[in-house]
Order: structure tokens, then sequence, then C-alpha cells
């Protein structure tokens, strides 16, 4: 379960994040962070996959990041993430491209993001040409009332300046065919940091989220 001692640990690491404070508060994290953590996905995979079976084998480990940052080609150098992640989708996180859910659990709330990032070449044509040829149901599903109520729509992400001609025409009508990625975002700050029902409030915006995501899946033959 995640607790009070959850939030406030990453609040402390915000202030003191060295290998020095980490190493003195490991068993800590061990304690009040990994392993409640780990219950939680495990959780939230099984109230997932009643809805989309495919999510069903999926194991934590292979759901869950690793706390450590990548610093070999950034300016910021601080070695620890902040917030603990993890991708609910049928590979994991070593898939950005099935329309699951990624959960980030920070000292404040959580940032839920779904959606497809960086598509591969023939994915993204496979999207750009189904919302060409079904714009009304993309506007449907992006502007769906749940959707937008949680989401607020699509992120804003990188464009291509250009497409293909048959393309072009489509474009005009709907810009978003131009976008490299079809991501979106919610964020809530949790009022009571004692026991807050984590998994009620993922779900809430997983089905809000799951109309665009079937889109998504079916535009890229994934359904």
């Amino acid at each position: 379960m995640i607790t009070k001692e959850y939030f406030d640990f990453f609040a402390e690491l915000e202030k003191n994040n060295n290998k020095e404070w980490f190493d003195k508060n490991r068993k800590r994290y061990a304690k009040h962070v990994k392993e409640p953590f780990k219950k939680l996905v495990s959780d939230l995979i099984t109230e997932v996959s009643f809805i989309d079976s495919d999510i069903a084998t999926l194991e934590p480990k292979n759901a869950i990041f690793r706390i450590n940052r990548d610093i070999r080609f950034s300016n910021d150098k601080t070695p620890y993430k902040t917030f603990n992640g993890a991708v609910i989708a049928p590979k994991g996180k070593k898939d950005h491209t099935t329309p699951g859910i990624y959960v980030e659990l920070n000292s404040k709330g959580m940032n839920i993001y779904g959606g497809v990032w960086k598509p591969d070449k023939d994915q993204l044509l496979s999207i750009r040409n189904s919302i060409a040829a079904d714009t009304e149901g993309f506007l449907d599903v992006i502007n769906g009332e749940e959707f937008q109520k949680h989401f607020g729509g699509l992120m804003e992400s990188d464009r291509h300046k250009r497409l293909p001609k048959h393309l072009q025409h489509a474009a005009e009508i709907e810009p978003a065919i131009y976008k490299k990625s079809f991501v979106y975002k919610s964020s809530e700050t949790f009022k009571s940091k004692k026991n807050p029902n984590i998994i009620d409030a993922v779900m809430i915006k997983y089905l809000a989220a799951k109309p665009v995501a079937d889109w998504l899946k079916e535009a890229m033959n994934q359904e």
C-alpha cells in the first residue's frame, strides 16, 4: 500500500538527490517506496487485465522503470528520478507504441500518460492514413467528454513539416496528421497523502482514455 512515507521519501529526495543520501535511506526506500510501488503495479495489472486481457501476462518487473537516471548524455547529473514510473502495456516498459497507460507517482501525486509515443515509420503512416480516412471518428474520440475532462486532448508533439501528397489535403482539415506522436497526459495532486485510493484514480483515467487508445490500436492494426 502506498502511504504517506512514500511521498515523504520523494519530497526529501528532491532536496537531497545524491548517492550519499540515497545510500543512507536505502532501507527506507525498499520498505516504503520500492515494494509498495511494485504491489501497486501488480494490482493495476490485475485491474487492467479485466478490461484488456492482453495485459494479463505482464509482470511488474517488466513494467517498472529503474529509479536511477541515465545521465550519460544529460546536463543534469542528479543520479535519481524523483518519482517511480511503470508502463501497463502488453510488453511493459519495452513498448512505447501500444496504447496502454504510463503511471508516474511523485511526491505530490501522479501523472498519467497514454497513447502512441514515437511510432515507427509504418505505424505512423497507418495512423495518419486512418485519420485521413476516418477524420470524424478520430475527432469523436479525441473530443469525447470524459477524455476531454481528464486529459484535455492530445499533447503537443514534434511535427513533420512535410507529408506525402495523399495526406496533404486531409492535414488541412485535421492538422493532427502532422504529429510524430499521439500522446495524452493527466495530472492529479492528492489532497491527502494518507493511503490515497490510487488504483481507482488510475482506472478512472484509464477508462476515460480507452476510446482513444482503442482507436489508435485499430489504426495501427493492433486490434
